[in-house]
């Protein structure tokens, strides 16, 4: 990665053009990594971000004793996109990795499943089917064509891999719990993403799990971003909404937000394209009709504060449509304690579509149905140990990946080139996850390395000591 970095920047100093003046819509990591790349080029970039904080996805939440991520991120080892950047931003020396654990709660029990020895002693498959589930899993893991599985259901793709026994009893509630009854609408691609990226967490030898973090998660992280940017000449505004985005006379792109109308050389959106049809102007880019939308799944996420463990397993899946919830995340079991209050940390999430209802209930009533769902699987944990219940939820976590996506996903393409557009929907063979986002980034900005070339590039090697001096 920084052999390619160090290619662009040299094919950029062959070009001389003078410094651009550049908006980039959405302070998420998207829209923050291209910023800082950017400014690095040398050009003077502004970020519009309409919440309080950046972010996006991936921001933090004051959990009152201390601060941490508001939804459980993890980095895996083959997360080579994400762990380059993390370096270059002067971040790798905090970076930490642990093994983790995986398991499986249905009929009321709990299993292990994160070695061979506890996969074939799990109880609720046969011989067979278990045979099948690791030639499933096998298979995912070293498949390359994803076009193929893109034409075909998701259910069709698992029962005709692991059996009807082992897609009820094990596939189905997990999907069930992670889509809904939209399952049925997706295409086998989103299995073999989320198999392909969890298998790469495991090591060579003992094919044990191993997940990482950064130090102080991911404010840290985004801290770090917005002082490069700053550094390199560049602004961060928070709680600016952009009302408005045309073609200027001239050239050049007319920005309108909080009622001021700024003039901008190159304007790059990383919004969804519902959003973009309400602010741009028909001149910049064409857009299929509003009924080809993409459909995004949305999360309710409970963070649940303890003085002690809930659970050994950092994701514990959970098969028991009884439960309103995904599966029980034991994000202590990744972070150590002393960044988290000497608390523990365990997140409990469930997949929505974007619309759905449960996206509009109130936090305490969120909270007391998850709460009494999680006391009937930990009837012995005691409430008292229960220190904090924190809701947080979102309406865009991913696009659904229905049958024959990639030709249908509604890609926006842009009429003036002065306007660019790089957003989650672009990612059709891939789950999303913040090691496709900056690998999306770079190679965005590969893409069109001439518009953005300049005569004086700055280094990001330049930027970071200034800011470690800080």
């Amino acid at each position: 990665m920084a052999a390619q970095l160090e290619r662009r920047n040299r094919a950029v100093q062959r070009v001389n053009r003078a410094a651009l003046k550049v908006a980039v819509i959405g302070g998420g990591l998207m829209g923050l990594a291209t910023a800082w790349r950017l400014g690095a080029l040398g050009h003077r970039v502004t970020v519009y971000e309409s919440a309080p904080q950046v972010g996006g996805l991936a921001t933090w939440h004051d959990y009152g004793a201390f601060v941490w991520d508001r939804f459980y991120h993890v980095i895996l080892p083959g997360d080579a996109a994400l762990l380059n950047f993390v370096r270059e931003l002067g971040l790798g020396d905090e970076l930490r990795w642990v093994r983790s654990r995986t398991g499986y709660f249905v009929d009321g029990a709990f299993h292990g499943l994160s070695s061979n020895a506890e996969f074939l002693k799990f109880a609720p498959l046969s011989a067979w089917s278990k045979l099948r589930l690791a030639f499933t899993i096998l298979y995912c893991a070293r498949l390359r064509d994803w076009q193929a599985l893109e034409r075909e259901p998701l259910e069709d793709f698992l029962v005709r891999l692991s059996g009807r026994a082992t897609f009820d009893k094990f596939w189905k509630p997990l999907l069930l719990a992670k889509l809904g009854t939209h399952y049925r609408r997706t295409s086998a691609v989103f299995i073999w993403t989320y198999i392909r990226r969890l298998y790469a967490a495991r090591d060579g030898a003992g094919r044990k799990e191993q997940l990482g973090y950064v130090r102080g998660g991911y404010r840290r992280i985004f801290e770090r971003l917005q002082q490069h940017i700053r550094a390199g000449g560049g602004e961060v505004r928070l709680q600016a909404a952009v009302e408005s985005i045309a073609a200027a006379a001239g050239g050049g792109i007319e920005l309108r937000c909080d009622g001021r109308t700024e003039h901008y050389d190159k304007v790059i959106a990383t919004t969804p394209v519902g959003l973009l049809r309400q602010l741009c102007d028909a001149s910049l880019l064409a857009l299929p009709p509003p009924d080809r939308d993409v459909e995004y799944l949305g999360v309710v996420c409970v963070a649940v504060l303890t003085r002690r463990p809930l659970t050994p397993y950092y994701v514990l899946n959970v098969a028991d449509d009884q439960v309103p919830f995904t599966g029980v995340i034991g994000m202590s079991t990744i972070v150590d304690t002393a960044e988290t209050a000497g608390l523990h940390l365990t997140y409990l999430p469930k997949y929505v579509l974007g619309d759905d209802a449960m996206l509009q209930q109130g936090d305490e009533a969120i909270g007391r149905e998850f709460l009494a769902a999680l006391r009937r699987m930990y009837p012995s944990f005691p409430v008292q140990d229960i220190v904090g219940v924190h809701v947080n939820r979102a309406r865009r976590v991913q696009p659904l990946q229905v049958i024959g996506y990639s030709s249908l996903v509604p890609q926006p393409r842009t009429l003036h080139e002065d306007f660019l557009v790089l957003n989650t929907a672009q990612f059709v063979n891939n789950t999303l996850n913040n090691n496709e986002v900056i690998r999306s980034v770079e190679q965005f900005l590969a893409d069109h390395a001439r518009q953005f070339a300049t005569g004086q590039p700055r280094s990001t090697a330049a930027v970071v000591p200034q800011v470690a001096a800080a």
